[in-house]
C-alpha cells in the first residue's frame, strides 16, 4: 500500500450482495469532478439530495441519494461523494465503473480509514477501533469498541506522553545545567511521577488485557481418545450440530472449528481426532493435525470417559510435547456422569482442573464456561475501564513501562540522568507506536490492509 498516494479512490461502502440500499464511496481531488459527471451537479455540502445517476455515456444507471462532505470537513479530510442507490450487485458495479471512467481507481483495504490517519482526522488507535467496531463479535466488544473509538483510551496515551515530555525537558535541564544547582533529580518528585506512571499503565494494560480478550478471543482444543464426547462437547458449546456424533470410534478425522462468545470472550473452539494409533492414512493425517492444534493452543479441554481414568496418560502426553502441565492451559472433562448418576463438579487441582459434565444432558456445561473464563483470565469487572486493545498495544505499554522501570533504577541506585533521560525518551517513542505518531510505512500498510474495502 502506497502511504503518499493522493489519486481518488472508490469503493463500494456495504457489503456485496443484495439489500434495499448500497452505498459506493468517493474520496479525493476528483471527487467534486466525479459528482458533476455522474450526477449533472455538486451537491450542496452535506445536504442530501435525491438525483439521477448517469454512467460515460449519460446512461441512466439508477436514481438515489447523493451526499458530497467538502474537505478536510469529512471522514477522510478530502473531497468525499457518498452515492446511496438501490443495492443490487449490477448497479453498485455500474456505479464503480463510472467513478472509475471519470477518473477514481478502486480503493486498496483499508484506504479510506489510512487517509483519515494521515490527514490527522483519527489517530491510529481510533483507526483500529473502526475495524474492531465493525468486527465486534458481541454486545460487550461494541461497547468498548465506540469507547476507543471516541479517544477514551488516545486520551490516555497522548496524556502520558505529555507527561514524559516535561519529565524530559526536567531531566535533561538539571543535567544540562548544573551550574543551576537544579535539584530535579534527586528530591523524589521525579521518582514520585515515575512512579505514578507505572501505576496508571499496569492499570490500563490489567484493563486492556480483557479488551484483547473480548477483540481477539482464545484457542480453545479439544482433545482426547476416540468416543470420549469430544464431538458432542462441541456440539453443546456451539449450540448446533456442527460435528458427526456416532458411537464408532475415529468417527472425526479432521479439524472442525467453530467461533462462540462466552458472556464476550471469543473463543475458536477445535475438535480434533481422536488420540490412538491410526487405522488408515487418512486418520494418521487427521491426528497429526490434532498434535499440532494442542501444542499452538491456549486451552486444552482433555475429555476422558467418566467410567475411565486417563489422567496418567494426560500427563505423558503433556510430557511428550515438552509443555509444563499449567491450571492456565489444561482442563480434563470427565464426560457421561450421566451414565454414572454423578453430579457435576469441578475440582481445582495444583495442576489443572477436572470438571465433571455431561455433553449430552449438558448437565456441567455451565460450570466449565466458567473454568474457560477464569483460565483465560477473563473478567468484565470494574468493566467501565476496559479498552479493545490489541496485542501490539499491550507490547507497546509493556515496552514502556519496561523503559520507565529502568530508569527509576538508574535514578534510585545510581543517580544516572543521562540513563534516565534515555529510558524516557524510549518510553515515549512506545507510546507513540500505539497513536500511530511514530510509526513505520510497514506497520501502517499491515494494519490497514486487514480492514475490510470501503472503509
Amino acid at each position: 500500500m502506497v502511504l503518499s498516494d493522493t489519486s481518488t479512490i472508490v469503493a463500494e461502502a456495504t457489503p456485496l450482495g443484495r439489500g434495499g440500499v448500497g452505498i459506493v464511496r468517493i474520496s479525493g481531488p476528483n471527487a467534486a469532478q466525479i459528482a458533476e459527471k455522474i450526477l449533472g451537479k455538486l451537491p450542496k455540502p452535506r445536504a442530501a439530495e435525491y438525483l439521477p445517476f448517469q454512467g460515460e455515456n449519460q446512461e441512466l444507471i439508477d436514481h438515489g441519494l447523493a451526499l458530497f462532505f467538502k474537505g478536510p470537513n469529512s471522514f477522510t479530510g478530502e473531497d468525499v461523494l457518498e452515492l446511496h442507490g438501490h443495492g443490487g450487485p449490477f448497479v453498485m458495479q455500474r456505479l464503480l465503473k463510472a467513478a472509475m471512467h471519470f477518473g477514481a481507481r478502486l480503493a486498496n483495504p483499508g484506504e479510506f480509514s489510512l487517509r483519515a490517519f494521515l490527514n490527522n482526522k483519527i489517530d491510529l488507535l481510533q483507526a483500529e477501533a473502526i475495524a474492531d467496531l465493525i468486527n465486534s463479535s458481541s454486545e460487550q466488544a461494541a461497547k468498548y469498541a465506540v469507547r476507543s473509538l471516541q479517544g477514551d483510551f488516545s486520551k490516555l496515551v497522548h496524556d502520558w506522553i505529555e507527561s514524559l515530555i516535561k519529565l524530559r525537558m526536567f531531566v535533561e535541564a538539571a543535567i544540562d545545567f548544573p551550574e543551576e544547582e537544579l535539584d530535579f533529580l534527586s528530591d523524589g518528585r521525579l521518582q514520585t511521577q515515575v512512579s505514578t506512571l507505572l501505576l496508571q499503565m499496569q492499570d490500563v494494560i490489567n484493563a486492556s488485557q480483557q479488551g484483547a480478550l473480548l477483540s481477539e478471543g482464545i484457542r480453545v482444543v479439544i482433545a482426547g481418545k476416540p468416543n470420549a464426547g469430544k464431538s458432542s462437547l462441541l456440539n453443546r458449546l456451539s449450540g448446533k450440530d456442527a460435528a458427526i456424533v456416532t458411537d464408532i470410534p475415529g468417527t472425526t478425522r479432521d479439524v472442525l472449528r467453530e467461533h462462540i462468545s462466552i458472556d464476550g470472550l471469543l473463543l475458536q473452539l477445535i475438535d480434533t481426532a481422536g488420540l490412538r494409533q491410526a487405522g488408515d492414512v487418512v486418520e494418521e493425517q487427521g491426528i497429526k493435525r490434532a498434535h499440532q492444534e494442542i501444542q499452538e493452543a491456549d486451552h486444552v479441554l482433555w475429555v476422558v470417559d467418566a467410567l475411565s481414568s486417563e489422567e496418567m496418560h494426560f500427563k505423558e502426553l503433556l510430557s511428550d510435547y515438552g509443555r509444563k502441565v499449567s491450571a492456565k492451559h489444561y482442563t480434563i472433562l470427565y464426560n457421561k456422569i450421566d451414565t454414572l448418576e454423578q453430579s457435576a463438579r469441578i475440582e481445582n487441582e495444583d495442576e489443572y482442573s477436572k470438571v465433571y459434565l455431561s455433553a449430552k444432558t449438558g448437565e456441567g456445561i455451565e460450570l466449565l464456561r466458567e473454568r474457560i473464563k477464569q483460565a483465560a483470565g477473563f473478567n468484565l469487572n470494574g468493566s467501565e475501564s476496559i479498552f479493545i486493545a490489541r496485542t501490539r498495544h499491550l507490547e507497546a505499554l509493556k515496552n514502556a513501562q519496561q523503559h520507565l522501570q529502568t530508569g527509576l533504577y538508574q535514578l534510585t541506585e545510581f543517580k544516572a540522568g543521562e540513563l534516565l533521560a534515555e529510558e524516557l525518551r524510549v518510553a515515549q517513542q512506545s507510546l507513540e507506536e500505539i497513536t500511530g505518531k511514530f510509526t513505520s510505512d510497514d506497520l501502517l500498510g499491515r494494519i490497514f490492509s486487514e480492514f475490510c474495502i470501503g472503509k
